[in-house]
């Protein structure tokens, strides 16, 4: 996850903290980092068009570092891009920046499986993903 700038990401999915977000500490819960890069990864099933049984995704996996807190306000810009393509299974390479700040506030790989649920099992990573991968090399 050595990804430092928001120009190493091919894709910015904005967002803005709610009040919901924080803690009794005052800075926003770690376990809601993670809803912002699904908020983010919500972007690329749309342009995937992986939203029905037959053409779907599964997270396989997460593993997300915490780098800096987020307090209430903020405007944040997750960045995204593919960062390796297997058989049936391929990673989301993401990292949370403040709005302006150079420094990522987390940043997180999640692999994910292509998968037809009314066949039940996994299917080759879909042509559009293979093409975002090709893109962000």
């Amino acid at each position: 996850m050595g990804m430092q700038s928001i120009a190493d990401y091919s894709q910015h999915y904005e967002l803005k903290t709610r009040w919901k977000d924080i803690d009794s500490f005052g800075h926003v819960n770690n376990a809601v980092f993670l809803t912002y890069i699904e908020d983010a990864r919500i972007m690329y099933f749309k342009r995937w068009n992986v939203t029905e049984k037959k053409r779907s995704l599964i997270v396989a996996s997460i593993k997300i570092d915490y780098l800096r807190q987020i307090v209430h306000p903020s405007d944040l810009i997750v960045g995204q891009k593919i960062s390796r393509i297997g058989n049936s299974s391929f990673d989301i390479q993401s990292a949370i920046f403040l709005n302006n700040d150079s420094k990522p506030a987390a940043n997180s790989v999640v692999s994910c499986v292509c998968f037809d649920y009314q066949q039940n099992k996994s299917v080759p990573v879909y042509d559009e993903i293979k093409a975002d991968f090709q893109l962000d090399q």
